[in-house]
C-alpha cells in the first residue's frame, strides 16, 4: 500500500471550503508521514484517548461498539479522505472503537490542524468544521434508518449515500464505486441480519436496480433507489426528504 495518492484528502476538503493554492500545498505535504493498518486492526480504542489526528488516504474503516456476546454494531462508516481526531485538539475519550475494515493507511494531519488553529489555512478551518457537521448529519441519517426505514429502504439509501462520498473522493461516478464490504459488515451496519441482507440485495438486483461485481457496485436506476429511500437525489449527502407535515387530530376528553 506504499505511496496512496493523497487526493481524496484535497478533494473531500475543497467540497467542504474554499481552499487556497497554499493550503492545498500545506495538504499535499502531509503525504510523507503515513502509517498503516491491517483489516481488523483497531485505531483507536472505546475510551482510550484519541491518538494524533490524521486523514485516510485508502482503506476503510468503522466506528462501531461490541457487546460482550460478540455483537456489534457500526455507526459509520470512515471513507478515503475523512478525517479523525481532527475536529478537536483536547477531544475526551473515544465514545466508540475505530477498526479498520480493509487494510488502509493514513497521513499525519497535525500540521494542517496547527495551521488550521493558528489563522495560517483558514479555508482549512472552514472545511474542518464542515466537516464535523457532516459528521452530525450522517449519524442523524444512520438514526432514522435504523428507526424507521425498512430493510429494503435502509440499503437503498446506504448504497447512495455511499456512492456520493467516495464520489466526492474521486473514487467513483454518479453510478458506480467500490464496495470492499462482506455481508456481515453490512448487516452490522444496518441493524439486519446476513440472511436479509443477502435477500434484500438479491431482490434489489432482481429489479434491475443495482449490480455488484467483484467488490463493485453499480446503481442501475439512481433515481429509483432514490424514491424508495425517500431521499433526495442530489444533496451533497443523499439526506432523506423532508416530510409534508401531518395535521394532529383533536382529541375529545
Amino acid at each position: 500500500m506504499a505511496g496512496w495518492p493523497i487526493e481524496p484528502v484535497v478533494r473531500r476538503l475543497r467540497s467542504l471550503a474554499t481552499v487556497s493554492d497554499g493550503e492545498e500545498a500545506l495538504v499535499r505535504s502531509l503525504a510523507d508521514r503515513r502509517e498503516r493498518y491491517a483489516p481488523g486492526e483497531e485505531l483507536i480504542g472505546e475510551g482510550r484517548a484519541q491518538r494524533l489526528p490524521r486523514f485516510l488516504v485508502a482503506g476503510w474503516a468503522a466506528r462501531q461498539r461490541v457487546l460482550p456476546d460478540g455483537r456489534r454494531q457500526i455507526f459509520s462508516l470512515i471513507l478515503p479522505g475523512d478525517s479523525l481526531g481532527v475536529a478537536s485538539r483536547n477531544a475526551p475519550p473515544a465514545p466508540w472503537a475505530i477498526v479498520a475494515l480493509t487494510a488502509l493507511e493514513t497521513v499525519d494531519a497535525e500540521p494542517a490542524l496547527e495551521a488550521a488553529l493558528d489563522g495560517r489555512a483558514p479555508g482549512v478551518a472552514r472545511a474542518i468544521s464542515a466537516a464535523a457537521l457532516d459528521e452530525e448529519r450522517l449519524l442523524l441519517d444512520h438514526m432514522v434508518r435504523l428507526g424507521q426505514q425498512t430493510a429494503y429502504e435502509r440499503v437503498a439509501h446506504f448504497l447512495l449515500e455511499l456512492q456520493r462520498r467516495l464520489q466526492i473522493a474521486g473514487l467513483g461516478d454518479s453510478q458506480r464505486f467500490p464496495l470492499p464490504l462482506t455481508q456481515e459488515i453490512l448487516a452490522d451496519a444496518l441493524g439486519l441480519s446476513i440472511v436479509h441482507v443477502n435477500r434484500t440485495l438479491q431482490q434489489l438486483r432482481r429489479e434491475r436496480l443495482i449490480e455488484l461485481r467483484s467488490g463493485v457496485a453499480i446503481l442501475l436506476q439512481p433515481q429509483a433507489l432514490s424514491d424508495i429511500a425517500n431521499c433526495e437525489a442530489e444533496t451533497p449527502l443523499r439526506r432523506f426528504s423532508p416530510a409534508r407535515p401531518r395535521q394532529l387530530e383533536s382529541r375529545s376528553a
